[in-house]
């Protein structure tokens, strides 16, 4: 007998994502790779989501695989009075799962199928790990979202801080058997030690060593050192095993890009479009757009630009045309048949597969960073905030990118002139030999992913363990 027939018959794997398309995206995508080794899955799917995005995809991802069983957990709100107005949306979302942890059990014991592990995103670790393992006795996974390189920094600033005196700013980090990431590097709220996102952060690393592994969507050939130091024990020498099962395969969507996009795409010369995004919770100021339109146009080069009013879509109901167009409203049309402009949600994989592009202006999201590895397309780095300086890093030293350090993120003051957003366009769209490396990273992604690859071996004996 087969072992994925074993796994199919006897393990049953639930998963908890927290909240963002950043996270909900890899976890759809190992539901459908645990699924198709052959174990039962079900998802666990916190209503209210915060965005639309969010809901669209759960509903194609149990549209399009009905063997994915839906687990609902629906949210409490948290008190108005605990939380500033201000406070990021997707982080209290957090909190909201992090609170209603005690809510699984019951979950979990009402499933007709009876669940044997569970993998937990990263941000809920410290609240739900408990509740699965002591209480439930279950076998525990954590889904890290983002870069073995950022793992590695999360695993070990809980050890920074406790050994720094108290209240002193956090400075450059030298992380064991790694590098030192730069004080400007670091997470801007982790800077902040009463940030709700910091007091989520540092409990969710001291927890780790709780699980039974950590699954990472990377591959070795992507993050060899980072890999290495963190399954020798260097960084922290209680961590569970990591596992690198990357890149995960992207499904696509109900949302995928349109006809029209489709269409213009089709009529545009190989390797000569830009693809600009931010991702799906990045919204530039005003100003920073109005630059970015002038780069865009001053460049040259055919676009297709998908832009941003708010970080929350269902808040966002701006037109294009405002958001890009600010005091000058002949853009659109002087652009016209040489660049797209689009608003809202795209699935970018469908857009970084298409033979008409030749690169990508990424905030480096760690999705993105994947995304552009499998098909090889280079990336102009702009990191705008979170992990995103520590992934720009991962781009530029497997040689799938470039990165203009100087460039302002959220937690800095200034604006980047539109003439050096053009210039670096230009620059990354002439650079052949960055394009050859791009290649070179895409091929070693479908290594990874093939029989007896990296992540394949990642991957399978993750499945064999997984039987009860």
């Amino acid at each position: 007998m087969s072992s994925s027939s074993v796994c199919r018959r006897a393990a049953h794997v639930a998963l908890i994502p927290s909240a963002g398309m950043g996270h909900l995206a890899p976890f759809c995508r190992l539901a459908v790779a645990l699924s198709d080794g052959g174990c039962d899955v079900s998802l666990l799917s916190a209503q209210p989501t915060v965005s639309a995005a969010e809901s669209d995809r759960i509903s194609a991802l149990f549209a399009s695989f009905p063997r994915i069983r839906p687990l609902l957990l629906h949210l409490p709100p948290l008190h108005p009075s605990e939380f500033p107005p201000s406070a990021d949306p997707f982080y209290l979302r957090y909190e909201m799962i992090r609170r209603s942890a005690h809510l699984l059990a019951p979950i979990f014991e009402s499933s007709s199928l009876p669940i044997s592990a569970v993998v937990i995103d990263i941000a809920l670790a410290s609240a739900v790990l408990p509740v699965v393992t002591a209480n439930l006795g279950l076998k525990s996974y954590i889904l890290f979202t983002t870069s073995a390189s950022m793992l590695a920094l999360y695993t070990y600033f809980p050890t920074y801080l406790d050994a720094a005196e108290p209240g002193s700013p956090i400075g450059d980090i030298d992380i064991p058997g790694l590098w030192r990431v730069p004080r400007a590097s670091v997470v801007p709220a982790l800077h902040d030690a009463d940030n709700l996102f910091t007091i989520q952060f540092v409990s969710n690393g001291r927890a780790l060593p709780q699980a039974d592994g950590i699954i990472v969507n990377t591959f070795d050939a992507f993050e060899p050192e980072a890999l290495a130091a963190l399954r020798a024990g260097k960084v922290t020498p209680s961590l569970p095993p990591v596992i690198a099962v990357g890149p995960l395969h992207p499904l696509g969507g109900s949302n995928s890009a349109t006809p029209l996009q489709t269409q213009w795409l089709n009529e545009q010369p190989a390797g000569s479009v830009i693809y600009v995004s931010f991702g799906s919770r990045t919204a530039m100021s005003k100003a920073q757009i109005q630059q970015l339109r002038r780069g865009i146009e001053v460049s040259g080069v055919r676009f297709l630009w998908v832009v941003k009013g708010k970080a929350v879509d269902r808040e966002d109901d701006s037109e294009v045309e405002q958001l890009v167009g600010g005091d000058d409203e002949q853009f659109l049309e002087r652009v016209k048949g040489r660049g797209m402009v689009v608003k809202g949600w795209v699935e970018q994989e469908r857009v970084l597969g298409h033979v008409s592009v030749g690169g990508f202006l990424s905030h480096c999201g760690w999705n993105s960073v994947a995304e552009a590895a499998v098909f090889g397309k280079p990336i102009l780095a702009w990191p705008r905030a979170a992990d995103q300086r520590v992934n720009a890093a991962v781009a530029v030293a497997c040689g799938l990118g470039m990165w203009v350090r100087e460039w302002s993120w959220e937690a800095e003051e200034g604006v980047v002139s539109g003439e050096e957003i053009g210039k670096c366009i230009k620059e990354l769209m002439a650079n052949e030999k960055l394009k050859a490396s791009a290649v070179r990273v895409g091929e070693e992604a479908g290594r990874a992913i093939r029989a007896r690859g990296s992540s394949h071996e990642g991957l399978q004996p993750l499945i064999s363990s997984l039987n009860v």
